[in-house]
């Protein structure tokens, strides 16, 4: 590692919380690219879908602590 990267590095970890949030998010951003233009309609559409299965009963919603404790079981093994 570079000494800039590790006096960055230092810096960094002196922030608050907040500030070390706010850094991560806006490094995050940069990485990821622009937002497609689409993903607002298409999110939107995906809820309608999930919804529609839910309500004409396609599909079975299962309780978020039953999903967590299947999810900390399968990480155990």
């Amino acid at each position: 590692m570079s000494t800039d990267v590790a006096e960055i590095e230092a810096r960094i970890r002196a922030l608050s919380p907040e500030d070390k949030a706010e850094l991560l998010r806006s490094l995050i951003a940069e990485l990821d690219g622009p937002a497609d233009a689409d993903v607002e309609q298409a999110w939107a559409l995906e809820i309608e879908r999930r919804h529609r299965e839910i309500v004409e009963g396609k599909v079975k919603p299962i309780p978020a602590r039953e999903v967590f404790q299947s999810l900390r079981a399968r990480l155990k093994k």
